[in-house]
């Protein structure tokens, strides 16, 4: 008796994984070009993966993913959204690796459905030599066909590399193995051998145990960041109050402190009403409460870094602007 084959989408954004580039050795070229290849093009690259899943696609966007927003962000969760109430048995996203952190989290939050979702791009185009593009894309298919993967929220794969949407962050500007989970280790592979192997699984709430819903309608309110550095004063968050933003990341040195004009300025943005959000600069670790932030009525990003605590923040404001419930989503999620 044949078995049939999972069913596995693939929605393409675009990226370094269908860049083009002038030639064989082009590695920092093929962004200011703009061309891309169609996600057919790359599939038919890797014949391979029909033998992995039953494998439909589509080119939702093809942009680098410096140009991906929130716009983006919700038109994308849409489409999963909508795509997984079908027959599909999970969703592969191709996207550029430069914001590839955030519109996982973004997914990881909105995605309503258990069914396993992995984003995946690469850091090498199709056209280079040594590319990991190929390998990338039909790891991402191995992933999403596995019962594994189901119930874990929002995935990335590179490098054979299996890392939860929360944790997950880009730290090399060309290494192929670029994508970090800080200091809390990624799930698993997806190995040498074809097996997807799991040993852990991700414990904050996502995806169904969210309260965060978008529609191809949702207009997510504008968060800013402002990034502490010695010296650094108040005017940028002067400005981002001037501006009229709902909510602001400040991001701090290590634990969470700040230079004093900064503060300052963040604590005047709390009173104008703002929701003012402390994170750190820090690649690894939490920023926690103390009485002092407690009383200027900030929130603390636990280990979310800034871009992700912007992320939270901006689906938080949707739902609500109490304070209270707010921090609490970033002590969930």
């Amino acid at each position: 008796m044949t078995t049939q084959l999972p069913s596995i989408h693939i929605v393409a954004t675009g990226g370094s994984i269908a860049g083009v580039g002038p030639d064989r050795l082009d590695y920092i070229l093929y962004p200011e070009l703009g061309q891309h290849l169609t996600i057919q093009q790359s599939l038919e690259r890797i014949p391979e993966v029909m033998s992995v899943a039953q494998v439909s696609s589509e080119d939702l966007i093809s942009v680098g993913s410096t140009a991906i927003g929130a716009p983006e962000w919700v038109r994308l969760a849409a489409r999963i959204n909508d795509l997984l109430q079908g027959p599909v048995d999970g969703v592969v996203v191709t996207h550029g690796t430069a914001t590839l952190e955030e519109t996982a989290y973004f997914l990881h939050l909105t995605v309503k459905s258990s069914k396993p979702v992995v984003v995946t791009g690469a850091m090498r185009p199709p056209t280079s030599i040594g590319t990991d593009a190929d390998l990338n894309l039909l790891d991402a298919v191995r992933v999403a066909a596995s019962p594994q993967a189901a119930g874990l929220g929002v995935l990335t794969i590179l490098n054979n590399e299996i890392q939860c949407a929360r944790d997950v962050t880009k730290a090399n500007t060309f290494r192929v193995e670029t994508f970090k989970p800080n200091e809390l280790g990624f799930l698993g592979y997806s190995d040498s051998d074809g097996q997807v192997v799991l040993y852990r699984a991700p414990l904050r709430k996502h995806t169904v145990s969210t309260p965060f819903q978008v529609d191809s309608s949702t207009v997510l309110p504008r968060v800013d960041i402002v990034y502490s550095y010695a010296g650094s004063d108040g005017m940028l968050i002067d400005a981002v109050v001037g501006h009229g933003s709902p909510g602001l990341v400040v991001a701090g040195f290590g634990g969470g402190t700040f230079p004093p004009q900064v503060i300052t300025a963040a604590a005047r943005a709390v009173e104008r009403g703002i929701i003012v959000v402390l994170a750190s600069r820090s690649s690894a670790g939490r920023v926690v409460m103390t009485p002092a932030k407690e009383q200027q009525g900030f929130i603390v990003s636990d280990n979310l870094l800034p871009q992700k605590a912007r992320v939270l923040l901006m689906l938080a404001l949707i739902q609500t602007t109490d304070r209270e419930r707010i921090q609490q989503m970033f002590l969930e999620f």
